[in-house]
């Protein structure tokens, strides 16, 4: 490449002159700008000199718009709002349940200023920062007390470390979970100085296995809800009600790890065998652990509740200073946690009971209409409404699926994995489901106020024509010939 060619690449001076550039300097801040034309000139000159053939810079104009779009695609954050038209209300991959307006509105009023997080107001003096939520967790439950860490793991990995290290801990082979991110049961043990004692067998465990399994050395006697699969067929299991009985008489705590965290039957929205935090405790379960983002609706935390001398030996081990949460999130828990005490409000206040309880009617109206407006777009061959299942998702309840609606998408040359692509990386942003060749955007978890975003983000792909929108990959900034 002769040298006199890279001459004619614009200097950073003038392409800063150009008014694209000119306007991302107002938008953004001028060193951001002048560092991504630097990088990108250095880019251009790299390319030109690697280049098998004659090349053809763009003329000053292209190049500072390409700059331009180059810049404000690196800009673009990562984590960003996405309508989420998937069909699984909590999907672990885009934060699970979405917060309730008077839980923002929470959040928004303590993230401004200095909070009470661990002063007692009245007295002056310091205080444990999940005052803020215990009695609300205590009158939902009837739990004793309560602690709040940051998930359900961290949830189950403290408790067993406060009352099990050095000790084991006996549970069904049956109930030896495995979820997201290969977060294993008896790893969990191992790490937190328990040790596993597994009793009975995959299928049945009754409580004459636990009883046998007692020594001197036994610490807790631990029940897990398996929330993502289900064992059919010739079964049996030990209920809390009978494992307490047990624990009682040979004075060991029993620990029940509810899972995903529903404060009351959710058998009128389409979901059974959940169980239910205060039936836990009345059955006399010790320590109760469960997610706040699952079913419960709030924001991710695992709240540990029970008896109050078994809570107080908890909240003592060092592990709880690393595992607690924020302000922010014991103020989105609180607010969460005040519209459970006025049950006929939780179904329109919790967003994701108002979803679970959205009619089919409502779902099928909204998909009829949507398909009119989408099918508009010259590049959908077709667009229909079509009845689908929807899945709760989040590791619970894995095999009962959620009556739901869908935009059913067909279109031209088989471009659905790229349509699908172009919907998840504009802005707004939509997932769906690819499915049979066909892209399914299901409305059970989409609210209705985001129909009208799913049409928005379809008018932004059409006015792009044929390019490629992919912000965040680096394509060539020179043309060959």
């Amino acid at each position: 490449m002769p040298p006199q060619v890279l001459r004619n690449i614009p200097s950073v001076n003038e392409l800063l002159d150009s008014p694209p550039l000119q306007l991302l300097v107002k938008r953004a801040n001028r060193s951001l700008v002048v560092s991504g034309v630097r990088s990108f000139l250095e880019n251009l000159r790299n390319e030109a000199q690697t280049a098998a053939t004659d090349v053809h810079f763009p003329t000053a104009t292209e190049l500072a718009q390409r700059i331009a779009d180059w810049i404000d695609a690196d800009q673009q954050p990562t984590l960003r709002p996405v309508v989420n038209a998937t069909g699984i209300l909590l999907h672990t991959g885009l934060g699970r349940a979405p917060l309730a307006e008077e839980a923002i509105a929470e959040i928004t009023s303590i993230a401004d200023s200095y909070a009470s997080v661990e002063i007692d107001l009245e007295t002056g003096e310091r205080c444990q920062r999940t005052v803020a939520v215990e009695k609300l967790i205590r009158d939902l439950t009837g739990a004793e007390a309560a602690i709040v860490v940051n998930n359900n793991a961290g949830a189950t990995m403290l408790t067993l470390a406060a009352l099990a290290n050095d000790q084991d801990v006996i549970v069904s082979r049956g109930e030896l979970i495995e979820i997201g991110g290969s977060y294993r049961l008896p790893e969990v043990m191992t790490a937190c100085g328990a040790r596993l004692c597994e009793v009975g067998s995959t299928n049945k465990t009754r409580i004459a296995d636990y009883e046998s399994a007692i020594t001197e050395q036994t610490g807790v006697l631990l029940k897990v809800h398996t929330s993502n699969y289900v064992v059919m067929g010739f079964t049996e299991e030990t209920s809390v009600r009978d494992l307490v009985v047990l624990g009682r008489h040979h004075d060991r705590p029993v620990v029940h790890d509810i899972g995903s965290g529903a404060l009351f039957d959710l058998a009128p929205f389409g979901i059974s065998d959940e169980p239910v935090a205060r039936d836990s405790i009345a059955a006399g379960a010790d320590v109760i652990l469960f997610s706040g983002d699952k079913l419960l609706g709030g924001p991710q935390c695992g709240i540990i509740a029970g008896r109050r001398e078994f809570i107080a030996t908890i909240l003592k081990h060092p592990m709880t200073r690393a595992l607690r949460v924020d302000k922010l999130t014991l103020s989105a828990l609180a607010a969460t946690l005040r519209l459970y005490q006025d049950p006929d409000r939780r179904q329109t206040t919790v967003p994701l009971l108002r979803l679970l309880s959205t009619s089919l009617d409502n779902l099928q109206n909204r998909a009829e209409r949507l398909a009119i407006q989408l099918a508009a777009f010259p590049w959908v061959v077709e667009a229909k409404a079509v009845s689908e299942e929807a899945y709760l998702g989040g590791g619970s309840v894995p095999t009962q699926q959620l009556a739901s609606w869908c935009v059913s998408l067909e279109i031209q040359q088989n471009g659905v994995s790229d349509l699908a692509r172009r919907l998840r990386i504009g802005c707004p942003s939509v997932v769906g489901r690819v499915q049979r060749n066909q892209l399914l955007l299901d409305l059970r978890a989409v609210f209705p106020q985001q129909d009208m975003l799913i049409v928005e983000a379809f008018e932004k792909i059409g006015s792009t024509g044929n390019e490629n929108p992919d912000s965040k990959e680096q394509h060539s900034h020179l043309d060959e010939n």
